[in-house]
């Protein structure tokens, strides 16, 4: 089982191949941060299944426990460093016993960037393995464990990890619930300044188009209605047609949108630069396509976003939005904040809260800018004190919080498209989303009505859902 904290057989399956025949063994997988290391936990435990490994929802009967790692917040590798010490406990005490063997692994972004640290500080670790490299989870199992050093796999590797992946038919098996995400685009090349993403994972790659249709079509057989497109930037998304052309994200958009069963596509993270035309077109175009956009910037500073390379002033990005929402009226908005960045003066950060107010924004991911070794920005002199960090942050989110309110606020009396994909705190109670991704809540819900589109009324908004009543169940695309 993966915890959050938020193709064909592999090469190496012959190394494993007396695993499958044995009792069947179990691995547990914690996952950290993004949404892009759920979907790598998920196709860990797809790699790991030909080889008689299944998911456990406890570390405590596992046979490997893997680390999926993120090094984009604060203090990541502490986190990952204490959880560490827990799992060496457990792994001693298994060994004390006589009990089973504990192969210990950290996988993701951490392990890519501190790999020659963790063996110096965690030698108990027994596989360390780069976001890039999970494919080579089954060979490294197979020669973990024997009381030498770690496996290490954090190259770039030449070979594509995702023809190495199980085949595509396989994940309709893997479909847990009416909502997935599909990696369609991994690494960056836009090297801002604060960002460890290129040095984790590299320059932007993009999988063939044949694969991602494939691999849609395999979870929508399996009961997904709604897909979430993944990637670093993921609207720089350029990969190969049947005939080698490179297709655009708007393309990739209107050709899933022909998938039958597939209601719901969603695509996230975003780049200012990279949002063109094709795309914006597709979001007044697709139907299917919902009306809510994660487009990071940042800042509202021009000063602050040169010294963080972003590559594209406060003026380009609202002239962009006013271009999206002529496509789309009635688009939502997600952005990214970093505040206190070094050299941000008072001038910079109330530009930021005056880009805000005028584009408006229903919910927003925002951060203290905290240093990453090895980034540009973690050279500079101008380091902002913790205080006046605290304090802007407080304030930005301040903002943001009532601007969301509002927006909540303003859907009681409307009539939505909800999809139920989780159950609620009472046994009645069933929770989905919104177009808007919003979580809405109902009362009295029949169980059929999981994994279903149905008209909701909404009847109030809260600060971080709505709560509706249930009007009609709806088949057809919203």
């Amino acid at each position: 089982m993966r915890i959050e904290d938020q193709d064909g057989p592999t090469s190496s399956g012959s190394m494993l191949s007396d695993v499958a025949d044995a009792a069947p063994k179990k691995i547990f997988i914690k996952t950290y941060g993004c949404q892009m290391n759920v979907y790598d936990s998920d196709r860990m435990v797809d790699v790991m299944a030909p080889h008689g490994y299944s998911e456990t929802s406890s570390p405590d009967d596992a046979d490997i426990v893997l680390l999926n790692t993120c090094h984009i917040r604060e203090r990541a590798a502490d986190k990952v460093y204490s959880e560490l010490g827990r799992l060496r406990d457990m792994k001693n005490e298994r060994e004390a016993a006589g009990g089973k063997k504990l192969v210990i692994g950290v996988a993701g972004c951490v392990a890519q960037a501190e790999g020659s640290e963790m063996q110096r500080r965690a030698p108990y670790v027994d596989m360390i393995v780069g976001p890039q490299s999970y494919h080579n989870l089954p060979a490294m199992v197979a020669r973990s464990g024997n009381g030498g050093p770690a496996q290490v796999e954090t190259d770039f590797p030449a070979e594509d990890k995702f023809v190495s992946m199980p085949a595509a038919e396989k994940r309709k098996t893997l479909a847990r619930g009416p909502t997935a995400f599909l990696t369609i685009q991994e690494g960056c090349d836009k090297f801002c300044t604060f960002c460890v993403v290129p040095y984790t994972r590299g320059s932007e790659y993009s999988r063939p188009l044949t694969r991602i249709l494939d691999e849609a079509r395999s979870l929508v057989d399996g009961g997904v209605r709604e897909i979430t497109l993944l990637g670093q930037n993921v609207n720089a998304f350029h990969g190969e047609d049947e005939a080698g052309r490179p297709t655009t994200l708007g393309g990739l958009i209107r050709a899933l949108a022909k998938i039958d069963g597939l209601e719901r596509l969603r695509y996230t993270t975003s780049h200012p630069r990279d949002m063109d035309d094709a795309l914006i077109e597709a979001h007044g175009d697709v139907k299917k396509l919902m009306p809510y956009l994660h487009l990071p910037v940042q800042s509202g500073s021009d000063r602050v976003l040169d010294a963080m390379n972003r590559q594209h002033t406060a003026e380009h990005y609202i002239r962009l939005i006013e271009k999206i929402r002529a496509a789309r009226p009635d688009i939502a908005l997600s952005s990214d904040f970093i505040v206190g960045f070094p050299g941000e003066t008072d001038a910079d950060f109330e530009a930021t809260l005056g880009l805000i107010r005028e584009v408006g924004f229903v919910q927003a991911y925002s951060f203290k800018y905290s240093s990453r070794p090895g980034t540009p920005a973690a050279t500079r002199d101008e380091q902002i004190a913790e205080e006046v960090k605290v304090e802007r942050l407080q304030r930005l989110q301040a903002l943001i919080g009532e601007q969301q309110v509002a927006f909540n606020r303003a859907c009681a009396g409307r009539r939505l498209p909800v999809l139920f994909d989780r159950k609620g705190r009472t046994p009645t109670q069933l929770v989905g989303r919104s177009p808007y991704l919003q979580s809405v809540h109902i009362e009295n819900a029949p169980a059929s009505l999981f994994g279903q589109i149905a008209e909701i009324d909404i009847e109030e908004g809260f600060a971080q859902s709505l709560r509706g009543r249930l009007v009609r169940e709806v088949l057809a695309p919203a």
